[in-house]
């Protein structure tokens, strides 16, 4: 469907609602990551940080399950998302970036670090 030379480096935050039980908040990341690969995007990365404070209150609650997923794709495919995260009632809050060069650098540096240090301490 898309090549290579189409595809751009995102990075996509979300925020789930609290009320979700364990298997319900990875059912609904996996939703997510199959509708980027349905689309012609790659996964490069997710990582589920779990129940975390919020800054301000949203929709009367003060904690949130946050959820950060990279990946590439084409810009067409974004739209679609966008469309698809509004219509989930357990998203509360979503954000999609575009990773530049040194961005896409600076995370699998990160990530790297991160394996090796796990790697060492194990």
């Amino acid at each position: 469907m898309a090549t290579n030379n189409n595809l751009q480096n995102y990075e996509l935050m979300l925020i789930f609602t609290p009320v979700l039980a364990e298997d319900e908040y990875k059912a609904a990341q996996k939703k997510f990551a199959d509708f980027i690969t349905e689309h012609g995007g790659t996964i490069v990365h997710q990582d589920a940080w779990g129940l975390r404070s919020l800054a301000y209150p949203i929709a009367k609650k003060t904690t949130g399950l946050y959820w950060l997923l990279s990946y590439q794709a084409t810009t067409d495919v974004n739209a679609k998302l966008e469309i698809q995260l509004n219509r989930d009632e357990n998203v509360m809050r979503h954000m999609v970036t575009r990773l530049d060069k040194f961005a896409v650098e600076y995370n699998a540096r990160k990530r790297n670090k991160i394996t090796a240090e796990a790697a060492t301490t194990a």
